[in-house]
């Protein structure tokens, strides 16, 4: 099974680091082929250019402004496009993935690779060969008062507005809460549980 996964985390030995090499170890024990994406490491340039604002035609190759491809988007753009499944580990703040996670969705699920658009207001048809998806969300907000306050702005982020528009309607998201004041059992008890789902993803 082929598997993409993409970390936003931009602090080395954050819990987000910890939470995605344990599934991206958990998934490649199970004889999975994944490609492993550390965005901030990589230093994926999330700014949508104006070339790639296009949202009914098939985009062309990734250029900039001088026409110069950019290879290390093309190869995400592919990478996404063969993949099995997806993943990816990211904290929440401000109800919204980090900017650097923001980017990619917008610059490597585009027209041509992700979905086709015939019209504006058209509906969608997803082109990823993805069927499911694992996002796990790290967060300092209590259950109750993100549903009471927020609404879960996350859940909304992915489960609606994003995934199902590649085609993806199996997303599975988990939210570990909360992080900063959990002590070493908790994490650990936190990472056996990511490395289950995982697991439970391939099913």
């Amino acid at each position: 099974m082929r598997i993409a996964a993409y970390l936003a985390h931009p602090r080395p030995g954050s819990f987000n680091h910890a939470v995605f090499d344990a599934v991206v170890d958990e998934l490649r024990q199970h004889g999975c082929r994944v490609r492993a994406h550390d965005l901030y490491a990589e230093g994926f340039d999330p700014l949508l250019t104006a070339s790639e604002t296009e949202t009914v035609q098939p985009l062309g190759a990734a250029a900039d402004a001088d026409g110069n491809t950019d290879p290390a988007l093309e190869r995400h753009r592919a990478q996404v496009a063969e993949a099995d499944a997806l993943v990816f580990v990211h904290p929440n703040w401000w109800g919204m993935p980090p900017a650097v996670l923001t980017g990619w969705v917008q610059r490597v699920l585009v027209p041509g690779v992700a979905y086709k658009l015939a019209a504006a207001e058209g509906e969608p048809a997803g082109l990823l060969s993805a069927d499911r998806a694992l996002v796990l969300n790290t967060s300092d907000t209590p259950a109750e008062r993100e549903e009471r306050e927020f609404n879960d702005p996350l859940d909304s982020v992915w489960r609606a507005c994003v995934l199902p528009y590649t085609g993806i309607t199996d997303v599975r998201r988990t939210v570990f809460r909360t992080v900063t004041d959990a002590d070493a059992a908790r994490r650990s008890d936190w990472l056996r549980q990511a490395r289950a789902l995982a697991a439970a993803l391939l099913d």
